[in-house]
């Protein structure tokens, strides 16, 4: 090499596609929240037959259209535009796999929060007060109204639907016979083990506001007569027998202040060989990745009081609460799992 050469320069390519990013999330929200999707999925039309029914405009909505065609969500037939089978699976709402529910709560409040990220970094607190003029975190605000809960609750179903038979197979739950799923919202974890354990019973356990959408889906399950739906809050009112609890994106929500005072009660709950399930995104022991990991901890910054952990960490506050045997893996699904046993 030529000791006058210039240093090789740097590939730009990873930089543009982050400035570029959130153009893409955007454009895909703008799409779900107008309802495209819904309406290609009964019809494939052209651009003014379809901003009609739309109500807006036809150029800015061809745009998105052809945005949405490079993003490989539609397809074009010369003038008429179509739904991807990947469209019609997870962007329309009336799907039973939809992860609508969590892109509409993304456009319409995570999008949000996020813009004011260097704040939330700087003061270590959610950003609720900043952006809404409302005090507290996710479930002060967003369960406010029935029309964002069942927008939350929904967008966690589809995540549930991608994460939890992933979580209930990576280890061997057989010799459990009655699994209470803590926080289980509409029942996913539950019924992904009952499906997948034909001796296992479950109770899907949660708040009054939330529980009815585990009843709707129990129901639709093969294992609908082995599953059970319980009004309760688990910091508070008294917790179901169990010889297994599961917690779905529960810790991560919370300051350990509040995950000990949890984990204490669980463990006091039940028997010695108990066991404790947990579904939570990992981080590696560096925390160097995975990259999903690390953004969702950003994500928990700006909207709760907790954050992602590491094996080892989550290993640490099973065992101060007295589990042992405490063992993870990573289930290339949205969610990995921790399972831990009580002596």
């Amino acid at each position: 090499m030529d000791l006058l050469d210039p240093p090789a320069v740097p590939d730009s390519s990873p930089i543009i596609e982050l400035i570029e990013a959130f153009r893409r999330s955007k454009a895909m929200f703008a799409a779900v929240s107008l309802g495209v999707f819904d309406l290609l999925e009964r019809q494939s039309d052209h651009v003014a037959a379809l901003a009609s029914q739309l109500r807006v405009e036809a150029d800015p909505l061809e745009r998105l259209l052809d945005a949405c065609v490079g993003l490989k969500l539609l397809r074009r037939n010369r003038t008429a535009y179509e739904n991807e089978p990947v469209a019609s699976t997870y962007l329309c709402r009336a799907s039973a796999r939809a992860l609508t529910g969590y892109i509409l709560y993304s456009n319409d409040v995570l999008f949000r929060l996020w813009s004011h990220l260097e704040d939330g970094v700087r003061e270590g607190t959610p950003r609720w007060k900043q952006e809404f003029g409302i005090e507290g975190g996710i479930f002060d605000n967003f369960f406010r109204t029935q029309e964002a809960r069942e927008t939350f609750v929904q967008g966690m179903h589809g995540f549930g639907l991608l994460s939890s038979p992933k979580v209930v197979e990576a280890f061997d739950l057989s010799r459990f016979r009655l699994l209470v799923d803590l926080g289980g919202a509409t029942g996913h974890l539950a019924i992904a083990a009952c499906e997948r354990y034909l001796n296992l019973r479950a109770v899907v356990f949660d708040l009054p506001q939330v529980i009815e959408a585990a009843r709707v889906h129990a129901k639709q399950s093969s294992a609908a007569q082995r599953v059970e739906v319980i009004v309760g809050d688990f910091f508070h009112d008294d917790l179901p027998e169990a010889d297994l609890f599961a917690m779905s994106r529960i810790l991560h929500d919370w300051a350990e202040e509040k995950i000990h005072t949890l984990l204490a009660r669980i463990y006091q709950r039940l028997p010695a060989g108990g066991g404790i399930l947990l579904a939570e995104k990992l981080l590696k022991e560096d925390k160097t990745g995975p990259s999903s990991a690390q953004l969702q901890s950003l994500n928990m910054l700006v909207c709760t009081e907790g954050k992602e952990r590491t094996l080892g960490e989550y290993r640490q506050l099973l065992e101060d609460a007295g589990f042992s045997n405490v063992q993870g893996k990573f289930t290339g699904s949205p969610l990995d799992t921790v399972l831990a046993i009580k002596p």
